[in-house]
């Protein structure tokens, strides 16, 4: 199952919850060197870059998730993809829960892959610097 929560101001205003487990995507994160975990959406959540926590087997992670349309590479369909910032096993077909807490940035079209690689690390980076400050995972 993959439950999908976002929150303003501390306060949970949206959910998601799917049946069933990471499936496996194009693997275009992990060639670019962001690896994600691809889950299906079923509701509207804001598109955007979200730092994230996730959860599995009970454990929570530091991570980064996109929601949206992957609009640098043309593509319509509204999707839900995770890079966990410090987990390195594979994820599929496993349940986790990601609980979406602060919106870095829009979604945004890129000119190159290697902008959009870029935009990334920076996004990384804040998300890093975010846990460090918060101490919270």
């Amino acid at each position: 199952m993959v439950r999908i929560h976002v929150r303003q101001q501390n306060h949970y205003y949206y959910s998601c919850i799917k049946f069933g487990g990471v499936r496996i995507g194009n693997q275009r994160g992990k060639k670019l060197g962001f690896p994600t975990a691809n889950t299906n959406l079923y509701k509207n959540i804001p598109e955007g870059i979200y730092i994230s926590k996730t959860k599995i087997n009970n454990k929570i992670y530091p991570s980064l998730a996109f929601i949206g349309r992957s609009i640098t590479f043309n593509e319509t369909e509204f999707k839900a993809e995770t890079h966990l910032l410090s987990y390195k096993k594979s994820l599929y077909n496993t349940w986790i829960s990601i609980d979406l807490v602060k919106k870095l940035r829009e979604n945004k079209r890129f000119d190159s892959a290697e902008d959009l690689i870029k935009q990334m690390e920076k996004d990384k980076k804040d998300a890093q610097e975010y846990f460090k400050k918060k101490k919270d995972v």
